[in-house]
């Protein structure tokens, strides 16, 4: 599929590239980082929290709100899955990586999603870009086989354990599967058990 670039005019519909933040101590840390063959995901970090870029996050960015910062790392190259959330997430790459985004806008009525629409954006080392919370987005991609190292900035509490189990979800509801986060998955993404699996389409690959 064609990579488009973060710096694209096609991006503008999905995020934007972030530059009024140092975000040099962050990449530092987070290339400190686990680098394992399959995707790890860590909703919150110490190391990484302790930086100066996540107290500049959270007073500039996202507006005093109080967020956190974690990883998703590891080696990756297909789409398995979209989410979105109520609010931007910010990704910000210690090495090269791609995203495979969508828009919320496309997704049906009955809240499946047609994974042709998906795009695929080329997000350079260093670079850090808001992803807006109308977008659709799941794990990165690495580059030509390699593994990735991408930092993801939320609200606090994001991604967490719901407090109690969904009983008789319906519309919606159904697609939630942690705090702040609703998912849509392919049949071939190996998700658990009860995930709604609304992609239509190809399992996209990079």
């Amino acid at each position: 599929m064609q990579i488009l670039s973060v710096n694209s005019p096609e991006f503008k519909a999905y995020g934007k590239v972030i530059d009024n933040v140092n975000f040099a101590p962050l990449v530092e840390a987070l290339k400190k980082t686990e680098l394992p063959e399959n995707v790890v995901y860590q909703p919150s970090v110490a190391a990484l929290e302790a930086t100066e870029t996540f107290k500049k996050l959270e007073e500039v960015t996202y507006g005093c709100m109080p967020i956190q910062i974690g990883y998703c790392n590891g080696h990756n190259n297909k789409l398995n899955a979209l989410e979105y959330h109520r609010d931007s997430e910010i990704n910000v790459a210690a090495t090269d990586a791609i995203l495979l985004l969508g828009l919320l806008s496309e997704v049906e009525a009955d809240f499946t999603y047609d994974t042709a629409k998906v795009k695929a954006f080329f997000l350079p080392a260093g670079t850090a870009v808001e992803v807006y919370a109308t977008t659709l987005h799941y794990a990165p991609c690495g580059v030509d086989g390699a593994g990735f190292q991408v930092a993801i900035v939320l609200p606090k509490g994001t991604n967490y354990d719901l407090p109690a189990a969904k009983l008789n979800a319906e519309g919606e509801d159904k697609l939630i599967t942690a705090v702040n986060k609703w998912l849509i998955g392919h049949p071939e993404g190996g998700l658990a058990e009860g995930s709604f699996l609304g992609l239509k389409g190809e399992n996209l690959s990079v």
